[in-house]
């Protein structure tokens, strides 16, 4: 259903930290034209945490107009109160979105029956397919293969966004859940190497200044021609490496308000980076050509 390079979007700011919607929906068409395969509007990248409800809601609007159907809109709609989740699932859909994203619950940490019940209620109530988004690192608690075997047969549930960075992960997955479960990984580092295990693409940071790139390795990938996407993935190691050398979206912010995209500003309790990340960015955006 969705493969190749999609895009977690930042959400662009003012230097007062108000939404800039023309930024945003801006970065969207360049997104497109530069070949970005599906657009993923309020995740962690896009400071999820600290937007009100009605700038959440208006972000995926905002996302969904800019796309104009050219390619496909994962909104983010998780949260760690089902009820919430249900109503921000709600709304993309009734936005035009078409996929939610939704995240493990964080902090209150469900037992894994817990996390069968959270989803399975949010595909009940709202018939829109259902990404699951598993990063431990930020919600203390991982979905087991299992859970996500049984939730793979609920049918608006379609697939995984895999920030575990265990490239065994996959293979289970896989073997479990199904070949037709769309697996994206949620972590650029291993982008191919989760494809050679049995992922169809990569929900991406990176992508947000370096779309191009990033869509033609996924391409050379699909198309078979291993050592061009694995010439494009040496190129930006560097840019993956400087993208979290700091907590994101702080430096992949940054390195948008480089290319214009957007102002470095993150809300609090993100601070604004250090000027060794800084420097770290600019030469990794320089190494990779995209600021020459």
């Amino acid at each position: 259903m969705f493969k190749g390079s999609l895009v977690a979007l930042i959400s662009p700011m003012s230097a007062d930290g108000a939404l800039d919607p023309k930024a945003f929906q801006e970065l969207v068409a360049w997104q497109v034209a530069e070949g970005t395969s599906g657009l993923i509007p309020v995740g962690t990248t896009g400071e999820s945490p600290t937007l009100s409800h009605d700038e959440h809601r208006r972000v995926v609007e905002l996302c969904v107009e800019a796309a104009g159907g050219r390619v496909p809109v994962i909104a983010g709609t998780g949260s760690n109160s089902t009820a919430e989740a249900i109503a921000l699932t709600r709304h993309a859909k009734a936005a035009g979105a078409d996929a939610a994203l939704v995240v493990t619950p964080y902090y209150n940490k469900p037992t894994q029956e817990g996390l069968y019940l959270h989803f399975t209620a949010i595909a009940d109530a709202v018939d829109l397919p259902i990404v699951i988004y598993n990063i431990p690192p930020r919600s203390v608690i991982d979905m087991s293969v299992e859970t996500m075997a049984r939730l793979a047969r609920h049918p608006n549930i379609v697939g995984v966004k895999d920030a575990t960075a265990n490239l065994a992960r996959p293979l289970h997955t896989r073997l479990t859940a199904g070949a037709d479960f769309c697996q994206l990984s949620g972590e650029d580092h291993t982008a191919l190497a989760f494809r050679a295990a049995g992922g169809v693409g990569c929900i991406s940071v990176s992508a947000n200044v370096a779309p191009r790139l990033c869509a033609e390795m996924h391409a050379a990938w699909e198309a078979g021609n291993i050592a061009e996407a694995m010439a494009i993935q040496d190129r930006l190691t560097p840019l993956h490496d400087a993208m979290f050398c700091e907590t994101s979206p702080g430096p992949v912010k940054y390195a948008a308000s480089l290319l214009g995209k957007s102002t470095p500003f993150c809300r609090l309790p993100m601070a604004p980076v250090a000027e060794s990340t800084k420097e770290r960015v600019k030469a990794a955006m320089l190494s990779a050509g995209l600021l020459n």
